[in-house]
């Protein structure tokens, strides 16, 4: 007997639903075919042991599986539940007649349990699009399927799975939030700028990349704060969008990071790598496709924290992402793409010792050490970070004040404020949402400067020989200033404090 079930593939952070079709015949062979991964040949060992658990029996046949399209890789321990089913309803086990309105997803554990699976989400999205009237999922997959409008089975193991193939039980969603709820939620972080003592001016800077979009490097010696300067970022960036929360929640379901009582990704990820990383960590891909730190850090924040101890060819990966938001992962048996529209905010020592500069303590390294520490970061990334920090230690008196400090929530509206104005003026741009996506036709139409911001900015670079793009960054981050003072035109101290922010690009730095 032949029969078809259905369940999906991933591809990048996107999913292709796969036909299943499962044909019983005289013989003792059992076939999966369709380039299938070994999890997915390995199913029979765990099918036939879930089945027998259960009281089912394995057919004595020959069972051919095909996997349509055959000429798509197939990958994935979810395949094991549509594949039990669809034996099943072959060997007449279980009614065929719901087969075709379900897709199935689930890994069979050898007592029959269902265990959770990756990628439920972005599966669940295209079987909705593909008309499909439902989804069945393991239980601790219900609610991330159940953000998704559309029928959610739970299945617990393979008798109640049965049980609702057979019409003995309806499944009923799972009353989890959904979507249409999102607006009810609320951001959540641990980190607050009113833990912070003192750094007025990089929480300045802070509230200035937050604004526009903008990268951020900070340089300063140890303890002066700049980990913690760091955390608390995501808790001044705008609340996500539902659009912006479903896109990050696709890539976490993918790569496995999905909390197990969190049915959508609701706060800004915060991505913080250790600098052993290797590329394929941080770009993604692998035998086994999956996304990298930059990906994992869409819609939110990459902190590269002792920037110059991370290997050179890992740092030099962040270059295209960083210009074009996504990262294209080509390798010889597949090609994918994933998103990175992420901020990026690093920290570093201003050399080795981490003391230079020090207003207290003396540094122990000589001029060539400290020019071979810097020279570690490439100046085109460097070229690629909007604002450049330094970051000096704070004062023991301000360690020890008991006055009270701006709370994230009040720098948080000004960024709102400053956002809407990007809203407004990149109204019916898809690709751009902020003052740093700017492209060089909108930044001759949004930021001009007037006379004397010329001759200003022609003597910085000259004088601290800027890169162009380095001069495009001061002008978008400039811009952002205005936009943060609600000036619809770039002013002369706009355009004098955008050019303070490039300490790292200066003969001579200081620290």
């Amino acid at each position: 007997m032949l029969v078809k079930t259905f369940t999906s593939s991933l591809h990048g952070i996107g999913a292709t639903i796969i036909s299943i079709e499962v044909n019983i015949t005289q013989g003792i062979r059992f076939f999966i075919v369709g380039l299938a991964d070994h999890a997915i040949r390995e199913s029979q060992q765990r099918i036939e042991s879930a089945l027998s658990c259960n009281g089912f029996e394995w057919p004595r046949f020959r069972i051919v599986i095909n996997l349509a399209p055959a000429d798509l890789r197939k990958e994935g321990s979810h395949f094991d539940l549509p594949l039990a089913m669809g034996i099943l309803a072959a060997s007449n086990q279980v009614s065929s007649q719901r087969l075709g309105d379900y897709l199935m997803l689930g890994e069979l554990s050898l007592d029959g349990s269902v265990m959770p699976v990756k990628g439920v989400l972005p599966m669940t999205l295209e079987a909705k699009e593909k008309g499909f009237k439902g989804v069945i999922v393991p239980v601790k997959n219900a609610g991330e399927a159940s953000v998704v409008d559309m029928e959610v089975i739970p299945a617990s193991g393979v008798k109640s799975v049965v049980s609702f193939l057979n019409g003995c039980a309806d499944g009923l969603p799972v009353p989890e939030e959904t979507s249409s709820s999102f607006p009810e939620r609320r951001d959540h972080y641990a980190y607050d700028f009113s833990q912070v003592k003192g750094q007025e001016a990089v929480k300045r800077a802070m509230l200035i990349a937050a604004a526009g979009n903008h990268n951020l490097i900070m340089a300063g010696p140890p303890g002066s704060g700049k980990t913690m300067l760091a955390r608390c970022l995501p808790s001044i960036l705008p609340s996500m969008t539902l659009e912006e929360s479903l896109q990050t929640t696709k890539i976490h379901s993918v790569a496995g990071k999905m909390d197990a009582n969190a049915s959508l990704v609701t706060t800004r990820p915060f991505r913080s790598p250790h600098h052993s990383i290797s590329d394929i960590g941080m770009i993604g891909g692998g035998a086994t496709p999956r996304p990298g730190e930059i990906s994992l850090a869409h819609n939110g924040v990459l902190f590269l924290d002792e920037l110059p101890e991370f290997k050179r060819h890992v740092l030099e990966v962040l270059r295209q992402p960083l210009e074009e938001r996504i990262i294209n992962v080509s390798r010889a048996n597949y090609a994918v793409v994933y998103p990175a529209n992420f901020m990026l905010v690093a920290s570093m020592n201003p050399c080795p010792c981490g003391f230079y500069n020090h207003p207290q303590k003396e540094c122990t390294c000589g001029p060539g050490m400290i020019k071979k520490y810097l020279s570690r970061i490439s100046g085109p990334l460097l070229d690629r970070i909007d604002i450049h920090m330094e970051v000096v230690p704070v004062p023991f008196g301000n360690l020890t004040g008991s006055g009270e400090l701006e709370k994230s929530d009040s720098i948080r509206e000004q960024v709102a404020l400053a956002r809407s104005f990007q809203k407004r003026r990149f109204s019916g741009m898809d690709h751009i949402f902020s003052n740093a996506q700017m492209e060089p036709g909108l930044m001759k139409k949004h930021c001009m400067i007037d006379r004397p911001g010329v001759s200003m900015l022609h003597m910085a670079t000259e004088r601290f020989g800027l890169s162009a793009r380095a001069f495009d960054r001061i002008l978008k981050v400039s811009r952002t200033i205005a936009d943060l003072e609600g000036s619809e035109r770039i002013l002369a101290p706009h355009l004098a404090e955008a050019i303070n922010y490039r300490n790292l690009d200066r003969e001579g730095w200081s620290g």
